[in-house]
């Protein structure tokens, strides 16, 4: 299997973006974000997310990000999303000078959730790795993408069947930044059967 960014298509393109087989390049725009209801009430559905689309049933796809985000919320990362209730996402979101957060958002049927931890600001780069079994799906995180550790295992209420897959960026606050993302692979999945 091979990620072709030749196949990706955009939900939402932003005005400034490049795309190769080696490199994908998002300049976010102020008020883009992806969340649904839960604890704050609001709905914001318009951060750019860029897809492939697949039957397969069973893969990991694996990304580098490199970004230079300085402003609260700030945040670029790997997503499934299949329509503004059902998704989901993970990323860093800058926080502060002193931290970010490194976390998932799953949204089933309009109401998100979202786990974090923290951890410095001074981290610029991070690899995700995204795994498929059916409809249930692991998010895994690396600092040098050798060592994968997890960050959560969910199950997506519409996530069987045909889906999307791929990358977002965004600034959910009056900010910019360019996000990077590469080292792109579709591989069998990585996730290994519970034993």
């Amino acid at each position: 299997m091979r990620f072709d960014t030749s196949l990706l298509q955009w939900t939402r393109p932003p005005r400034s973006f490049s795309i190769s087989p080696e490199e994908i390049r998002i300049t976010t725009e102020p008020g883009t974000d992806l969340w649904q209801r839960t604890y704050y009430g609001f709905q914001n559905d318009n951060a750019p997310v860029l897809q492939m689309e697949t039957e397969e049933t069973r893969f990991s796809f694996t990304v580098r990000t490199d970004f230079d985000s300085k402003h609260r919320f700030d945040q670029c990362g790997v997503a499934v999303y299949l329509d503004s209730e059902n998704w989901l996402k993970a990323s860093i979101e800058y926080e502060n000078a002193e931290y970010q957060r490194l976390g998932s958002v799953v949204t089933n049927h309009g109401y998100s959730d979202w786990a974090t931890s923290d951890i410095p600001a001074s981290v610029r780069s991070m690899w995700y790795r995204l795994s498929r079994r059916e409809a249930d799906y692991c998010i895994e995180c690396s600092a040098d993408g050798v060592r994968f550790q997890q960050m959560r295992i969910c199950h997506l209420h519409a996530g069987a069947g045909r889906i999307r897959f791929g990358v977002y960026a965004c600034s959910p606050e009056n900010s910019s930044f360019e996000a990077r993302f590469s080292c792109m692979a579709l591989t069998d999945c990585l996730w290994a059967d519970h034993q």
